[in-house]
């Protein structure tokens, strides 16, 4: 299998998808002669043309409202927030609309929106945001976080196919430093399915998106101890018995995530832990997490608010000691 990028591997699934399927088109902001702000849909207006790769104006509500129109009509549209931020321009149109069309209609809505998302590059407290935690109380909506290119390419596929709306988290961390082998040809990882990034019998490391990779280069190396990482991969739904299986292995746990620690992904897996595997566990849920403040510009202030290699590291001795 040839080795790729994460963000090459995100544009070919997308570009597969788009060759097999008339119905799956594009939309965003700067997303066909420019190629995406991040060049994932770079020459996709040539191959596919403008009836296919629609430039639409600085107006997130309008493309997700006219891809839910579209979806609805049983086409399977792409949506491109540019920045995962800006999806709060939307929020009505994806939360209180898409969310809710087969409840209340009995309709599907095949929709994907991607979410470039994240910090590690100076971006701000405008572009830096890890939204995942607003879509888990939104029922009717699914959400993924890949951290592998191999993940990424078969669960944008998934999301495509999935006659539901899908919020699909690519990391811009790890855009072009996150680099594997990727299967040739269209390939779909079902929604709801952990990876088992690296086996263990010590403690666990649940993470998702780029703390993946942080987790396993932190825990490479433990004085010994077999440290196990789990992989999340979908957020919603969320695979209960990966996690439940790994804590009753293991009877330690860190969840690991760059999103804000009040109310996300952390919490909901510390709870179910709490809650299912309560009896197997030999110390405390520990979380690592960015703390409620929003992203510095400041590179230094930065990294002193996401979760770096020595906090977890860190983080894992101490439980381990426990």
């Amino acid at each position: 299998m040839p080795e790729t990028t994460y963000l090459q591997a995100i544009s070919d699934g997308l570009r597969e998808e788009m060759r097999h399927d008339d119905t799956v088109f594009c939309l965003g902001e700067d997303i066909g002669a420019f190629g995406g702000a991040f060049k994932v849909t770079d020459g996709f207006i040539e191959e596919f043309g403008g009836r296919r790769v629609w430039d639409t104006p600085l107006a997130e509500s309008a493309i997700i409202g006219t891809a839910v129109g579209a979806a609805v009509e049983g086409l399977r549209p792409v949506c491109e927030m540019q920045f995962a931020d800006f999806i709060a321009c939307g929020f009505d149109q994806l939360v209180n609309v898409a969310a809710k069309m087969h409840y209340r209609q009995g309709l599907p809505v095949p929709l994907t929106v991607r979410l470039p998302s994240g910090g590690g590059f100076s971006g701000g407290p405008f572009h830096s945001q890890n939204p995942e935690a607003w879509f888990l109380q939104a029922p009717g909506l699914k959400v993924v976080a890949p951290s592998t290119p191999a993940d990424a390419k078969g669960l944008l596929a998934a999301a495509i196919r999935d006659p539901n709306p899908v919020v699909y988290l690519e990391h811009k961390h790890l855009y072009r430093r996150a680099k594997g082998e990727v299967p040739e040809g269209r390939y779909e990882i079902p929604l709801g399915k952990a990876r088992l990034a690296r086996e263990g019998t010590d403690l666990t490391v649940i993470a998702y998106g780029a703390m993946v990779p942080l987790a396993l280069e932190a825990t490479e190396d433990m004085a010994g101890a077999r440290v196990e990482v789990l992989d999340l991969r979908s957020l919603v739904p969320l695979d209960h018995d990966a996690v439940l299986a790994s804590v009753r292995k293991t009877s330690k746990v860190v969840v690991l995530h760059e999103a804000t620690r009040s109310c996300g992904v952390g919490a909901e897996v510390a709870a179910l832990i709490a809650e299912e595997a309560f009896e197997d566990l030999d110390g405390p849920v520990v979380r690592v997490s960015a703390p409620d403040v929003p992203i510095p510009f400041s590179p230094p202030l930065e990294r002193a608010v996401l979760p770096q290699v020595d906090d977890v590291r860190e983080a894992c001795r101490e439980l381990l000691a426990y």
